[in-house]
């Protein structure tokens, strides 16, 4: 029974998003962690992203039902009552919350509060309605990497708005991929999503274009002096190695294929982000 609620929070989810805001604290922090604060953060986020997790299982649990990767997810399936999965996750809610607020500031609740609201409730109804679901997601996804920033700095300036695009930017060529590989899925469940709706040939495009994107406000990290030379260099690197295997995807190889390799790319690109910006007090 604990394994069906564990899994109903997502862990892949929280686990990457737990990456993505200690880069941002540890980027603002430098060589000078609070750890007791850095503990407060990645607590309090984890607890609101699980909560987020779980009213979104609960959300859809039809549509879950349709669709083979997730059929047997709890709720799905019939493993956790519905009810139950609602005061789970209120319960991390209000306890991820009061984490923030007692460590953090104003600005990290608010952040919480906001992209608590984006992922459950807009792009909730905006994924089964349009396209640009996938868009509205990725304003959530981008919120953890700035609100340990700003759990640091306690103010929004260029580095925590360069955090969000590329964060952003870096999620859609992500979700495009996994839409991809999983487009009978997609199908079944009649969910809108781009490769669904446009088409494969359009959604590479968009996802050359997001990749191009990520690797422009990346590097603009480094333009404005938060970042290295050395951080320049390599996060340009595998930019660049990520667009050329986006390109590749225009030579008539198998789709599904395609897009399970851009996938897992897309998670070296973010381990290998997180890793330089949660270094780049120590990079020449």
């Amino acid at each position: 029974m604990f394994k069906s609620y564990y899994q109903l929070t997502k862990p892949g989810i929280i686990y990457g998003n737990a990456m993505t805001a200690a880069a941002g604290f540890l980027l603002a922090s430098g060589r000078h962690i609070n750890f007791r604060l850095f503990l407060g953060v990645l607590i309090g986020t984890c607890l609101v992203i699980a909560s987020a997790c779980v009213f979104n299982n609960y959300i859809d649990r039809e549509i879950d039902k349709k669709m083979a990767r997730t059929k047997k997810r709890a709720i799905a399936s019939g493993l956790v009552p519905p009810k139950n999965a609602i005061i789970f996750a209120t319960l991390l809610g209000f306890i991820g919350f009061v984490t923030l607020v007692l460590y953090t500031n104003l600005l990290v609740v608010l952040m919480g509060a906001v992209a608590f609201v984006v992922y459950v409730v807009v792009y909730g109804i905006s994924k089964r309605q349009s396209v640009h679901g996938t868009v509205v997601g990725s304003i959530a996804g981008a919120a953890p990497i700035v609100a340990g920033y700003c759990a640091v700095t306690d103010h929004f300036g260029v580095a925590a708005f360069l955090l969000f695009i590329i964060l952003a930017s870096w999620q859609m060529p992500h979700f495009y991929a996994i839409a991809m590989y999983r487009f009978d899925d997609y199908a079944a469940a009649n969910l809108p999503v781009l490769p669904v709706k446009k088409g494969l040939k359009i959604t590479k495009i968009q996802i050359l274009c997001y990749v191009m994107c990520f690797i422009v406000a990346a590097n603009l990290l480094t333009v404005f002096g938060y970042t290295s030379g050395t951080y320049s260099v390599l996060i340009t690197a595998l930019g660049l190695a990520w667009f050329w295997l986006g390109v590749s995807g225009f030579s008539g190889v198998d789709d599904k294929l395609w897009a399970r390799k851009m996938f897992f790319f897309s998670l070296i690109i973010i381990l290998s982000l997180s890793v330089l910006l949660s270094t780049s007090a120590l990079l020449p």
